[in-house]
């Protein structure tokens, strides 16, 4: 089973305490105790070891944490550039200009030079 299944076969509550599992495992691989990480993110050991057992926490704390475990990566594959098609593409290029006017206009034959 591919892991992206995993994910849409787990309950939001499995999703929650899996979380908790990998944050767990991100703070042991470096090392640091969950009073480490507590002072670290600025919220309290209690806390984490709540986040870590899959409790509920707010999005405020999960950025703290991401925070403080140097782990902003994980959220780059929320972000997927738009495609855009070579047939829209050189529609919003529009008419590009190619090259420059001409300054002044000289073709104009109505107006007579004074010299």
């Amino acid at each position: 089973m591919s892991i992206i299944n995993k994910w849409y076969k787990l309950t939001d509550v499995a999703i929650v305490e899996e979380i908790g599992k990998m944050i767990q495992e991100v703070r042991l691989q470096r090392n640091y105790s969950q009073s480490e990480l507590a002072r670290i993110s600025g919220i309290s050991r209690a806390t984490i070891s709540q986040l870590e057992n899959g409790r509920p926490a707010t999005l405020l704390t999960f950025v703290q944490v991401l925070r403080a475990l140097n782990k902003f990566d994980i959220l780059n594959n929320m972000v997927q550039e738009p495609e855009i098609s070579p047939i829209m593409y050189a529609k919003l290029q529009g008419k590009k200009r190619k090259r420059a006017s001409r300054k002044g206009n000289t073709n104009n034959k109505t107006s007579e030079s004074t010299w």
